[in-house]
């Protein structure tokens, strides 16, 4: 088993340096940067399994790091914010990043995401002819590709696994906590602002109209519900389609 490397962006130096100490004795290997402009230039040079991203950095912010990691990589990347408020939250997951962790922060907490960030299931791991195809939309698994009605989308590591557990259920309401620790794991299974978020982005990619969802229905006070009744170019039941 590969060892997992860790890139550490924050400007607060004690920070940064116990979060490389106390990963390093775990056995992940660490790298650290004080701002966002050397974090691209180390993504650049080298290969990171996860990134943890403080959020506010003097020069380019760690939302402005995000959104340029997100554009050209699928590393996973939790974001370190003082900011507890539910749209702080919003705009972290927004730029692309896959979590969150409020400061100060419990030390086990934060190892159980970066656990639960590096346990995200690799292309690999969905084969290689998982295609679903519904009516209009078309999303290769092994490629993280949507194709929705002549529109191209990449997904990011965590909107496959999200699109991966829906699909794999259809037709099934699917309560929130049930979706949030199949996905994200135990730690997250009230954390129904992740849900909402990275569905309304899912929506986006796959949805003809994000507004008047025809796969991820709402299911009100409940959860969500991936509508596979549509057929395939091949005739077959979508309900039948191996995903």
């Amino acid at each position: 088993m590969s060892i997992s490397r860790v890139l550490v962006v924050d400007d607060e130096l004690q920070l940064r340096r116990v979060l490389m100490s106390t990963l390093s004795g775990l056995g992940f290997i660490v790298v650290g940067v004080e701002s966002g402009e050397a974090a691209l230039e180390k993504v650049r040079e080298e290969r990171f399994d996860l990134i943890l991203l403080d959020i506010n950095m003097p020069g380019l912010s760690g939302l402005e790091t995000c959104r340029a990691m997100r554009a050209r990589s699928d590393v996973s990347i939790l974001m370190l914010t003082v900011r507890d408020r539910a749209e702080d939250k919003v705009q972290a997951l927004d730029s692309g990043a896959d979590g969150y962790v409020t400061k100060p922060f419990d030390v086990n907490e934060l190892l159980a995401r970066i656990r639960a960030a590096l346990r995200r299931a690799p292309v690999s791991a969905f084969g290689e002819t998982r295609v679903l195809r519904l009516q209009d939309l078309e999303v290769s698994f092994r490629d993280r590709q949507v194709n929705a009605n002549g529109r191209v989308s990449r997904l990011t590591p965590t909107e496959l696994s999200l699109l991966h557990y829906l699909v794999t259920h259809p037709n099934e309401v699917l309560p929130h906590g049930k979706i949030l620790q199949a996905v994200w794991g135990p730690d997250y299974r009230n954390e129904v602002e992740y849900l909402r978020v990275f569905v309304n982005q899912l929506r986006k990619k796959i949805e003809p109209d994000p507004a008047q969802a025809r796969y991820i229905l709402t299911e009100p006070w409940r959860g969500y519900r991936f509508d596979a009744h549509g057929c395939d170019p091949l005739g077959q039941p979508a309900s039948a389609l191996t995903v």
